[in-house]
């Protein structure tokens, strides 16, 4: 009897174990992996950067990036060695131990920019020469959003209120940090603002709330799979099809002429065109006009004399 009960005993401890265990996850961030230590405690730490986490908050943006970089894409298996991917525009960032941007990044063939708190390049790329005094701060995040067409448009005041829900609730931010929301069939636009001056030690950084966000909007959320994203406008889906982020950093970039699109430069390629061709028809011009000039004088000096003989 004593052996039977010892046995019952062993299975419901390796269940509750195995229970715990189960419920050992990140729930902020599926990138995590996460272990019971020997008191019950769940610690979790990150793909890409092995750097512990608090899955109480959200996770910075460069530790984000640096997890999704080291992370395989549609498939269960390690990548090689040496393998890698052409992912043009993602990069794998330098992160400070704090978890924010280092302000220089660089990659394998040893080109160089700066960034922003944002991580999003601020200057022209250059040599390992290049330097980068400061991480400029982003204190402003522009959000463009754009919904499927429907038969008729959403209330104005509920859409505001609705995303206003869950970028508090979902990503922690502080009411005050929102400080826009616009709805114009079928466009959303999102502002955040917060000063390095107005944030303090506890809030979450914007820049860690618009990176999230758009995740869950592209269905990529980094949440765990049981905190499900429902965008909705009083329980009417919202389905987004388009989102555009929009970086403002306290100090303007710092980009050359090189930056300039392919229009603008075809403009200023015609504006500055039309001008030397006007300074040149007008120098042409009075150069004629002065060889008219000298002619006329000539021939009025020799009737003059004609007329004396």
């Amino acid at each position: 009897m004593e052996s039977r009960f010892g046995v019952v005993l062993v299975l419901i401890l390796a269940a509750a174990s195995s229970s715990a265990q189960k419920n050992c996850t990140c729930a902020t961030n599926r990138r995590a992996l996460c272990t019971e230590d020997t008191f019950g405690n769940c610690l979790c730490t990150l793909v890409g950067s092995n750097q512990r986490v608090n899955c109480s908050v959200l996770t910075s943006k460069c530790l984000l990036m640096k997890a999704e970089m080291s992370t395989p894409k549609g498939r269960s298996f390690f990548k090689p060695e040496h393998g890698f991917l052409d992912n043009d525009g993602v990069y794998n960032p330098d992160c400070e131990d704090s978890g924010i941007f280092k302000a220089r990044q660089c990659n394998q063939t040893n080109t160089c920019w700066c960034v922003n708190s944002a991580g999003v390049r601020r200057t022209d790329k250059g040599d390992t020469t290049l330097r980068c005094n400061e991480l400029v701060r982003t204190n402003w995040i522009f959000i463009e959003l754009k919904h499927k067409e429907r038969s008729k448009a959403f209330n104005a005041s509920e859409v505001a209120d609705g995303l206003r829900q869950i970028i508090q609730n979902r990503y922690k931010l502080q009411p005050k940090y929102i400080t826009a929301i616009e709805y114009e069939y079928p466009f959303i636009h999102i502002d955040l603002k917060q000063n390095a001056s107005q944030k303090s030690k506890g809030d979450v950084d914007i820049v860690d709330v618009a990176y999230y966000f758009e995740k869950d909007v592209k269905l990529d959320s980094i949440f765990h799979h049981s905190n499900a994203f429902n965008l909705s406008v009083n329980r009417d889906p919202l389905d987004v099809e388009g989102i555009l982020i929009y970086y403002v950093d306290e100090k303007p970039p710092e980009f050359s002429m090189k930056r300039l699109t392919a229009g603008v430069i075809a403009v200023l390629a015609v504006v500055i065109l039309t001008i030397i061709t006007g300074i040149i028809v007008l120098v042409i011009t009075r150069r004629r006009t002065g060889k008219y000039e000298k002619v006329e004088i000539k021939e009025m000096g020799e009737m003059r004399r004609g007329q004396n003989l």
